[in-house]
């Protein structure tokens, strides 16, 4: 008995393979924008509004819709149910003016991060930060216009990365910029860059060109010092700080200080990374 289990269960993943010879997929995106039903986010208040109710087996959504069949009542009951332990990351944090969405080589919110990222590590660590270095990857998400939750800041920057200075040469911090230009644009703050047909066709530190025997202060993450996303920072660094301050925790820290002090989050775009054709 247990080798006729074992025999069909080896047998079933060349089964599937046989089966989906021939057959074509075909993926559609679809933005999520509750028009089907009017949902919408909801803050710590108005999760009723924002996502309707469930009675008796049959939600009625926002815009009055009414499902009373499959899995849609169920799988609204769910997410309403959990909104009471959800309400504390649904306190409004900020507000932006503009919506915030990330786009390669350069946009706001990615500039913004690493110019909060430069500064917050010169801070933690009392030494200049010549440059910030951060990776596109580690922000999962736009920030929409208006109000601005705890929620997406905290799912914009999700991962414990740790704060970290590094003293480099500038050859190394050449060598970083070169692989950024024959992957892809990263976070830079403090540098403006100039690429190619993925070649590093120019670099500035401070407005000066990149001097490969100068050493800099570079502030970035621990998950670029030893392969994250390919880069090794770590690797000829004349010094190194690891602090214990989480990336996401110090964002939301300078987010708070801006709307402390009256002030909307919004940044701008400066040129700072160039892709020519």
């Amino acid at each position: 008995m247990v080798k006729a289990e074992i025999a069909a269960l080896l047998a079933l993943p060349l089964l599937l393979a046989s089966c989906s010879r021939g057959l074509e997929f075909k993926w559609q995106k679809y933005y999520v924008d509750g028009h089907r039903t009017g949902v919408g986010v909801p803050t710590a208040d108005n999760p009723e509004k924002a996502l309707g109710v469930v009675e008796n087996g049959v939600y009625k959504a926002p815009n009055g819709r009414v499902f009373n069949a499959g899995a849609t009542p169920e799988v609204a009951s769910l997410l309403i149910g959990v909104q009471p332990q959800m309400a504390r990351l649904k306190e409004v944090v900020a507000y932006a003016p503009e919506a915030m969405a990330r786009q390669r080589p350069e946009c706001a919110l990615f500039n913004f991060v690493a110019d909060r990222l430069a500064a917050d590590v010169q801070e933690a660590v009392g030494r200049r930060v010549d440059v910030g270095i951060t990776n596109t990857g580690g922000i999962r998400v736009d920030l929409p216009a208006g109000d601005i939750l705890l929620d997406e800041v905290v799912s914009m920057l999700p991962f414990k990365n740790y704060l970290t200075y590094l003293e480099l040469k500038g050859s190394d911090l050449r060598a970083a910029f070169e692989y950024m230009a024959s992957t892809r644009p990263q976070c830079v703050s403090g540098a403006r860059l100039v690429i190619k047909a993925g070649k590093l066709i120019s670099a500035e530190v401070g407005g000066k060109p990149l001097d490969d025997s100068a050493v800099y202060g570079v502030g970035t993450i621990d998950f670029l010092l030893d392969g994250g996303d390919g880069f090794k920072l770590a690797r000829n660094a004349r010094k190194m700080i690891i602090t214990d301050k989480k990336i996401g925790d110090v964002i939301l820290r300078d987010i708070r200080k801006l709307t402390a002090e009256g002030k909307p989050l919004q940044y701008h775009v400066d040129g700072r990374i160039t892709v020519e054709e």
